[in-house]
This record gives C-alpha cells, sequence and structure tokens, in this order.
C-alpha cells in the first residue's frame, strides 16, 4: 500500500511567532499546510474516478437491460401468437436460444383459451462491474420481465370485393386467373379469421361490386325503394351522390332500383365518342338492338349480392366461390355498403334480421359503437381496375308505360309523338296508326330495356324523326341520350370514394387496401384510401394477393404487450 509522509505543524509554529518576525512565520504556516491539501485534492480525484467508473457499469447494465427485454418481449410475442401450433414454451426457449439469452431464462408460463394466449417470461442475466466493486458491489444483475398476449376481442370485417369483368379477362379479352386467386386468398383469410373464433367474437360480411353493388332481396327490401324493376336478383339500388357524405346509409332516403338497362352498348360504332351516326335503319331484331347481358349496370345473378356478417366458414367460402366477374367498376359504391355495414345505424336492421334468422343471434347488438374500446372494425377494399363512368337511367325511363309501339312479330317499333300520331323508324314516316295493321301493343319502359339498348332506342326512334336535318340528329340524339340516363364523372367518383374513406378513418375504422394489378388510378385511389401507405396498403400481382391476405389477417389478429 502507498505511503504518504504528512508533516504536521507543531502549535508552537502557529502560535508562538515572536514580535517582529510575522512575516518568517506565515511562511513558515503555508508551508505546513501544504500536505493536508494535497490529501484533499487526492481524495476527490479518487472519489471522482469511482463515480465516473459507476456511471460506466451503469450505462453498460443499461445497455444489457434492455437488449434482454428487447429478446424477452419478442419471443413472448412470437409465441403468444395464436397462428402458430408449437408449445409456446418450446417457441420461448428456440427463441432465446437464437439470441444468445438462453442461459438467462428464469421462468416461462403461458396460458391460453379460446379466443386468447397468454405468455409470461421472465429472465435474469448477471454483469460484473468494472468499477463499481470499488463501492463494494462485486456484481449486478439485469431483470427483464413480461406479458404478451394475442385476444381476439369482437371485431367486425366487410371485404369489399372487386367482381368486374377485368377480374376475368384482360383488355384483349383473354381469360385470367385473377378471380380464382383472390377467391383462394379470401377462402384463407375466412378461415385463419373465423377457425379458433369459438366464442363467436367475429363476424365478416362481403361486399362483391363491379359497376353496381348487388344489395340482395332482403337486405334491399329493408330501405326506401321506388321504381321496382321486377327482376329477379337484380337488387341494385341508384344511391343519391348526398349518401357519400355519411358513414349510414338511411333507411328512409328514396332510392330507385337500378333499372334493366344496357344504356352503355352503342347502337353504331362511334355513339361513344361523338362521332356522327349513319343515317339507315336497322331493324329491332339486329344486332345492334340487342342489348349486351354483362353491359347492364347490375347484373340479374344470385352470385354477386352482399353477404350479411356471419361467422360461419362455409357459408362465407360458398359465397366467394360463387363470385362472377362481368361489369364496370364502381369502388364508391362498394365502399359505400361496406361502411354502412359497420355503421351502428344500422343496428335496428340487424335486430330485424336476427329475429328473422338471417343473422345469427349471437351477433345480437351489431354493428358496435365507432367508440366502443372492446370492438375492431376492419374494411378490406380491393380492385384491379379504376372508376368507371357511372351510368343511371333518370326517374321516369325506367318503369310504367312508355310512347314506344311494337307489332306482335317483333319486326317493327313506332313512337307516339305529342300530337298524337306515330314515327315509323323503319320507312322513316309519320302515321296515324301505330302498327299499320301489325297488331301493335304499347310497351313498358321495363319491356323496352329488357329487348333493347338505350343507343338504339334514343338514335333510330328520337334522332331520324322526319323534319330534322342530318346535321341536327347527332344533338338530338345526344340530348336524348342524356334524358335518358345520367353519367357521374370519374373525378367525382373518386372524390365520393375518398370521402367516405376519411369519414371511416376517423372513426376509427381500420382500412386495408388492395390494388391487385389495378392501373396508376386505382392504385392511387386505393393507396390514399387505406389506414397507412406502410401497413395497411398492398399492390399485389399474382399469388402476391394470397400473401396481402396473410398479411392482413395477422394484423388484425393483433397482438398486444399488457406489461
Amino acid at each position: 500500500m502507498a505511503q504518504f509522509n504528512i508533516s504536521v505543524p507543531r502549535e508552537s509554529d502557529v502560535t508562538a511567532c515572536p514580535a517582529g518576525r510575522s512575516q518568517g512565520c506565515a511562511a513558515r504556516f503555508a508551508r505546513s499546510e501544504e500536505g493536508s491539501i494535497l490529501v484533499f485534492g487526492l481524495m476527490l480525484f479518487i472519489l471522482m474516478l469511482m463515480l465516473g467508473g459507476f456511471a460506466v457499469d451503469v450505462m453498460s447494465f443499461e445497455a444489457k437491460r434492455t437488449d434482454l427485454q428487447q429478446a424477452v418481449d419478442r419471443c413472448a410475442l412470437t409465441a403468444a401468437a395464436l397462428a402458430q401450433t408449437r408449445d409456446p414454451e418450446e417457441v420461448v426457449e428456440d427463441c432465446m436460444l437464437k439470441a444468445g439469452k438462453a442461459d438467462y431464462v428464469t421462468l416461462i408460463d403461458h396460458d391460453e383459451g379460446l379466443n386468447y394466449r397468454e405468455v409470461v417470461v421472465t429472465a435474469q442475466q448477471p454483469t460484473k462491474p468494472l468499477f463499481a466493486h470499488m463501492l463494494g458491489i462485486d456484481s449486478l444483475t439485469a431483470p427483464a420481465a413480461t406479458k404478451a398476449e394475442q385476444k381476439v376481442t369482437n371485431v367486425e370485417i366487410v371485404m369489399v370485393l372487386d367482381v368486374s369483368g377485368s377480374m376475368v379477362r384482360d383488355s384483349y379479352s383473354r381469360p385470367t386467373d385473377k378471380l380464382k386467386n383472390l377467391k383462394a386468398a379470401a377462402k384463407e383469410f375466412v378461415d385463419t379469421m373465423l377457425a379458433k373464433d369459438l366464442n363467436h367474437r367475429i363476424s365478416i360480411a362481403i361486399v362483391p361490386y363491379n359497376g353496381q353493388v348487388n344489395l340482395g332481396k332482403s337486405l334491399r327490401q329493408k330501405f326506401n325503394i321506388y321504381d321496382n324493376n321486377g327482376v329477379t336478383y337484380m337488387d341494385c339500388v341508384d344511391m343519391p351522390a348526398s349518401v357519400y357524405a355519411s358513414t349510414g346509409l338511411s333507411r328512409t332516403v328514396k332510392m330507385p332500383m337500378t333499372a334493366n338497362a344496357d344504356t352503355f352498348s352503342a347502337a353504331f360504332s362511334n355513339a361513344r365518342t361523338g362521332g356522327t351516326p349513319p343515317d339507315t335503319y336497322s331493324g329491332p331484331k339486329t344486332s345492334e338492338a340487342q342489348p349486351t347481358p354483362g353491359n347492364r349496370w347490375c347484373l340479374p345473378t344470385a352470385a354477386n349480392v352482399v353477404r350479411l356478417p356471419t361467422g360461419s366458414i362455409s357459408s362465407l367460402q360458398a359465397s366467394i366461390d360463387g363470385l362472377e366477374g362481368n361489369g364496370a367498376t364502381s369502388i364508391n359504391a362498394g365502399m359505400k355498403v361496406g361502411l354502412s355495414l359497420l355503421d351502428p345505424s344500422a343496428r335496428p336492421m340487424f335486430s330485424e334480421f336476427v329475429g328473422s334468422g338471417e343473422i345469427q343471434s349471437y351477433f345480437h347488438g351489431r354493428p358496435f359503437d365507432y367508440t366502443d374500446e372492446e370492438v375492431m372494425k376492419v374494411m378490406i377494399v380491393m380492385t384491379d381496375g379504376e372508376h368507371f363512368e357511372e351510368e343511371r337511367v333518370n326517374d321516369g325511363y325506367r318503369v310504367g308505360d312508355s310512347p314506344i309501339y311494337r307489332s306482335s312479330d317483333g319486326e317493327y317499333l313506332s313512337l307516339k309523338l305529342s300530337n298524337g300520331k306515330f314515327y315509323w323508324p323503319y320507312d322513316n314516316t309519320t302515321t296515324n296508326s301505330a302498327a299499320k295493321g301489325k297488331s301493335p301493343t304499347q310497351l313498358t319502359w321495363q319491356q323496352v330495356w329488357a329487348s333493347y339498348r338505350t343507343s338504339y332506342i334514343a338514335w333510330q326512334l328520337y334522332s331520324r324523326r322526319p323534319g330534322f336535318k342530318s346535321s341536327d340528329r347527332l344533338a338530338a340524339y345526344t340530348a336524348q341520350m342524356n334524358a335518358f340516363r345520367t353519367l357521374t364523372p370519374i373525378s367525382t367518383m373518386d372524390a365520393q370514394l375518398q370521402a367516405l374513406c376519411n369519414l371511416a378513418k376517423s372513426n376509427n375504422v381500420t382500412i386495408f387496401g388492395i390494388a391487385f394489378e389495378a392501373p396508376a388510378n386505382g392504385k392511387t385511389q386505393i393507396q390514399n384510401c387505406s389506414t397507412s401507405r406502410s401497413s395497411h396498403y398492398f399492390d399485389a400481382s399474382g399469388l402476391e394477393i394470397q400473401t396481402a391476405f396473410r398479411a392482413i389477417a395477422s394484423q388484425i389478429s393483433y397482438l398486444r404487450l399488457s406489461q
């Protein structure tokens, strides 16, 4: 041990100073104090060294503790996942081994039930300090403890799925596998979400859409509908622009049923591009007159109707298997109907469906409030396209008697004019006879649209009448088409979609978006609609759509660290 020679001043050196020699005495006193100051400074230096070293030990300890805690958290989360089938303790042990922390685990415990799994892990990592032993601390132990839980609370899911024609045919009319891939991915998603949901906490609804949304008879009858088209399995409604400003869908607002009409197919090749139509007549049985079944905005099929919320895997998968691809793309309409099935205003309607047995009784009380902390509301919005300009038949042309007459053999049509005479397009004459001896029958608008394109009727009966100059006929045709139907611009549809997405997100609805081989604007719309671009939006091609649905299922079955 180091030795120090310390000179201690004598009392006589301080107190006995002869008169006249005070300066010399003071010098001797100063020299006598030098040893004390040296000792004090040395003690301060040693103390500072110990404190600095202890701080280094503390920082090293905290770094090791943080590293251990992160490993414990990560391994507990992995083991708590309901999707994994291994023993949770084995999962933790394997995970900690790979992290190089296996020797520090002190406890692994787990508990699980019908809709949850809880994993508790504790660990301790001893560390040997470099400097703290100078203070009598020979070891430090870094603790870590966590409890991870995966818990399925009440979850309401709506799958808004694109079933437009591009899902089965490309732009060259070649068949594609997109609908097939969608079905496989969506069915797997349903199984993943519901297979272990024995407590019936999760409901899933499906909203297929193309140029329209087919509500199905039961759902359609819950709304204030007029102009019934009378066609089986054709239960679409023309929603007014006002509905896109709210999350729910009012049961009192009047909405017409979509007419059974082909407003898209043209009666001549350049009708949709503003070209001049030929000044010729084609009979009502020609191909230019007949509607194209797939070009009706609402297709009469039970395949693509809305499926009410259910917990039945088999029912949902059967619905997905039955989906058919055809028609245009109205993402805004799909989003509107889908969001309305999550809106609390639909609760009385759901209660009615529970009473009729169309929704399982254990889903009574849904849709829950947006503010309910025990509820997760989720929408999956998928498209392979982009908005296509909507066309809707106007009031006065959907149902009821039309001014159009047809001969008994179906070969001739005539139009009753406001002066009581009849225009015959086949010979471009006006007479007093409705059918010139052909046993005429007045048609309803339903009968007209069931048999003829709106473009054909607008051109042959309304635009080629005597008195119309050739130069005026195109204008007359355009005016009549505008009288028959209303177009919704794509920009308006985009805005309606985003308005709904913003409303949904502001009400705690999580939106997952999937752009499935979609064009640029389709991707933009879905990306902007999603809750986030980083973790809620998927740009998928081919079989990647299955990966997207798996990722969504994983996120919905969220993990939560409870301590």
